[in-house]
């Protein structure tokens, strides 16, 4: 079992940033459904890019996830994934008052049988391909999150959302599942019985809800701009950004992996985490940092 984890866990490549930022030139973001802003992290020496944003804007579809959007998306994530100075990555909307409303029923209605289950695969294997990008990943939910909006923010590490945001997995509304990882991260996540109440019933449910149950880890009061869970997000970004970047990816690797094993197989992979952790500089710097008394300047090295 632990064999194929071995080559997983090889995550001490040396950082190597990508030659350009983000999907597009400023002129031609502006007409793609989904757009990359890197932020810039609280010492610029340290952290040129730190927190990176994929801003979902498909304001006439309500960031429905269509054919150009799926695409799109998975082009930024196979761009991002090997760009080392990513230590966060966060994901938010630029249409207000909705985060993502779920799959594009108008676009799938075009489809054929055979075409549906070809584009359910690769919505899919896009959830997946969050789910292990390796830097820890955020959502911002300032609006509705609804069927594989919900699926989407689920394959997040963390969630964050305004408390008059609205969610559910409501595929059964519509004489559909879950079909993009729903099923198998709402349980995760909240447990067996009550992922089975949302998922049959098809609830919504408030951001403020949602915090109570667990499927969020913040909720706040929205602001008149409608970006309070971004703002909050951002907050939660940059608590995470000045910390040992190998140690947050590895502790990401330990926590994903071992959720899926026995706890005998999950501590053999937090042991082959930890080893891999033994070699770098951040280790050395955070030991020096504590003995001098001094804050810890981690280089991801």
């Amino acid at each position: 079992m632990l064999r194929p984890l071995t080559s997983a866990l090889r995550l001490l490549r040396p950082w190597k940033p990508l030659q350009t930022r983000g999907c597009a030139s400023d002129g031609a973001a502006r007409g793609r459904e989904i757009q990359v802003r890197a932020l810039e992290g609280p010492d610029q020496a340290l952290s040129p890019a730190g927190i990176t944003e994929i801003l979902m804007n498909r304001p006439r579809a309500r960031n429905a996830l269509g054919n150009v959007f799926v695409r799109e998306l998975l082009e930024a994530l196979a761009q991002l994934r090997e760009d080392r100075q990513v230590r966060v990555l966060l994901f938010r909307s630029a249409v207000k008052g909705v985060f993502c409303a779920g799959a594009d029923l108008k676009e799938r209605e075009q489809m054929s049988e055979a075409e549906v289950e070809v584009f359910v695969q690769r919505l899919r294997g896009m959830m997946t391909e969050i789910a292990a990008f390796p830097a820890p990943t955020i959502a911002a939910l300032d609006g509705f999150a609804l069927g594989g909006g919900l699926e989407l923010a689920l394959a997040c590490d963390l969630r964050v959302a305004a408390s008059t945001a609205v969610m559910g997995l409501i595929e059964t509304t519509r004489g559909l599942l879950p079909g993009a990882g729903g099923t198998q991260r709402l349980p995760r996540c909240l447990g067996v019985a009550l992922a089975k109440e949302l998922i049959f019933t098809g609830r919504r449910l408030s951001g403020t809800q949602a915090q109570v149950l667990g499927l969020v880890n913040h909720a706040v009061v929205q602001n008149e701009e409608g970006n309070a869970a971004y703002h909050r997000a951002r907050a939660l970004a940059q608590e995470i950004l000045p910390q040992a970047p190998i140690a947050v990816r590895l502790s990401k690797v330990a926590i994903d992996r071992g959720m899926e094993v026995d706890i005998a197989s999950g501590m053999a992979i937090e042991g082959i985490c930890y080893a891999q952790n033994i070699p770098t500089q951040d280790r050395l710097e955070g030991m020096a940092a504590f003995r001098e008394k001094r804050p810890p300047k981690f280089v991801g090295k």
